[in-house]
């Protein structure tokens, strides 16, 4: 049976890898051959190596009441958030929600962490937000069905503000983080998400807490934190845990060259160097080799960065002016350093909590 009636496979299939991400479930609904089609490897291959694939930020976002807005009662809406996932295609400069399964009508679990897999968003922990308490739990949202379903949980108990990182094939990181007691971990894990299965890793050599994690050069960098001794007081260093022999490598006492939250590091991309970018103190830095150098000054108009997205030769930088203060975006021009605001619909200028980036 051909794909498309009266053309060519190969004709037909240049034209299904043009669809729109958003539009995946429905096509594969039309019939077999195309639901086979979308399903296999092959289109997500084609995609990528003829440049369709979409590159999408996705960002955990508290939902905007308009008319709280207008009245000046955002702040006082802040207080009890409802959190679900806005998508921004960055090319385009268009936002979207995705919508929430079942599970999660109540939204997202606040300070939940995501990770992106294939064509597949993992949503990990948090805080239930019906009991405000700590949660295991993971959910998977498939890009392909548009449908959500329950992964296995977190074992080894509830944790939070731990780091999560993504190798964007097939494994989802997580390391670090504290407990139910507050006591930072040194714990690490590895979640097969096709696989639906987790496996412990080796221990870091140090607590973490409040750490950040970044796939880069084929390994896992799980960056800053800190002890349960030291609260909110971040440390400089990073270990790096190598995938294929399974081991940390030695800790990297002074890898970042202040102290600061790690949160906004973030991987610069495919390429051989290992670029890792971040937000501090009112600049962007760039690490290239073992060298961290500065890049631009962060937007006046942004005081509170809350989250960085970097792909190709561009970097999104979205973040507020004060607590309470509506969000904004800006694109940054990493060959010439140029600043570009974008704009953003008041539905999605809510508070952020974490983001990722898919190729999709």
């Amino acid at each position: 049976m051909e794909l498309i009636s009266g053309l060519p496979e190969d004709v037909a299939r240049d034209c299904l890898i043009r669809v729109p991400y958003e539009k995946f479930a429905a096509v594969a609904s039309v019939c077999k051959g195309w639901n086979s089609e979308i399903y296999s490897p092959e289109f997500h291959r084609r995609r990528r190596t003829t440049k369709h694939a979409q590159k999408i930020l996705v960002t955990v976002q508290s939902k905007i009441d308009s008319e709280k807005t207008r009245t000046g009662l955002l702040a006082k809406a802040s207080a009890n958030p409802v959190y679900g996932l806005s998508v921004f295609e960055p090319e385009a400069g268009l936002w979207s929600e995705l919508p929430l399964g079942p599970e999660l009508a109540s939204g997202l679990p606040m300070f939940c962490q995501i990770a992106g897999v294939g064509y597949e968003l993992v949503v990990l922990g948090g805080w239930d937000p019906d009991s405000w308490k700590a949660s295991n739990s993971v959910f998977i949202y498939n890009f392909l069905s548009a449908k959500w379903r329950r992964g296995a949980d977190m074992p080894g108990g509830p944790r939070t503000f731990f780091a999560c990182a993504s190798d964007q094939n097939q494994t989802v990181y997580v390391a670090g983080g504290h407990d139910e007691e507050k006591n930072a971990l040194r714990s690490a894990l590895a979640y097969d998400v096709a696989n639906d299965v987790w496996v412990p890793l080796p221990d870091m050599s140090r607590e973490r807490d409040e750490c950040k994690a970044v796939f880069r050069r084929g390994a896992l960098c799980v960056v800053g934190g800190y002890c349960t001794e030291m609260q909110g007081r971040f440390e400089r260093s990073a270990e790096v845990f190598d995938v294929a022999t399974r081991k940390w490598g030695q800790v990297e006492e002074e890898f970042l060259d202040a102290a600061a939250c790690p949160r906004t590091c973030v991987d610069g991309g495919d390429g051989a160097e290992g670029e890792m970018y971040m937000c501090r103190g009112g600049d962007v830095v760039v690490l290239q080799g073992d060298t961290w150098r500065r890049v631009a000054k962060v937007p006046s108009e942004i005081r509170n960065v809350a989250c960085v997205g970097v792909w190709e030769e561009s970097m999104y930088v979205i973040g507020s002016s004060g607590f309470g203060e509506p969000h904004m975006g800006f694109v940054l021009d990493l060959k010439n350093g140029a600043w570009a605001k974008v704009v953003s619909p008041e539905e999605y200028t809510g508070n952020l909590q974490c983001s990722c980036m898919l190729e999709i």
